[in-house]
């Protein structure tokens, strides 16, 4: 038993390596970029105000649902296809910007899914916020979105 003990004393202290901290930005030059292509390509088409920019970069069976909440503090859900959600990407004075900046990635074959806090601007005003939740599968080696998915609140956004 006396030989026993140093042995265990040795098993407990021996050293390991550390673990190595995730991180929510994809390192440049990865798979995780390539996931956020088409989530970037439809951000800019938003920006241009041109729903059938964003048509490329989805699945048309999919789908773009937001959940908020109203005024007398009904939840509400409001769903529509791609082709509807680029019907309402129209052309008009006020410029948009969606923002997401620090989305969190995760790949497994050929699906993935992006989350993340975002804020969105019109004419350089925080109109709303909330998270994004995009779900993405690879066809012919490109990412296309699914599925967006994303909370809307007015109050509690960064730089109001």
């Amino acid at each position: 038993m006396p030989m026993l003990l140093p042995l265990l004393l040795a098993l407990q202290t021996t050293p390991v390596a550390p673990i190595v901290k995730g991180t929510a930005l994809p390192p440049p030059g990865t798979e995780e970029a390539a996931v956020l292509a088409p989530i970037n390509g439809i951000f800019t088409a938003i920006a241009r105000r041109d729903g059938q920019a964003a048509l490329p970069h989805v699945r048309a069976e999919g789908r773009a649902t937001a959940t908020g909440t109203k005024p007398d503090g009904t939840p509400v859900i409001n769903g529509r296809s791609w082709t509807e959600f680029a019907g309402g990407l129209t052309a008009g004075p006020e410029r948009y910007e969606e923002r997401m900046p620090s989305p969190a990635i995760e790949v497994d074959g050929d699906i993935a899914m992006v989350w993340g806090d975002y804020v969105f601007l019109i004419d350089g005003k925080v109109a709303h916020c909330g998270v994004n939740h995009f779900d993405l599968v690879r066809e012919a080696g490109a990412w296309k979105v699914l599925n967006i998915t994303w909370s809307r609140r007015t109050t509690g956004c960064p730089g109001q």
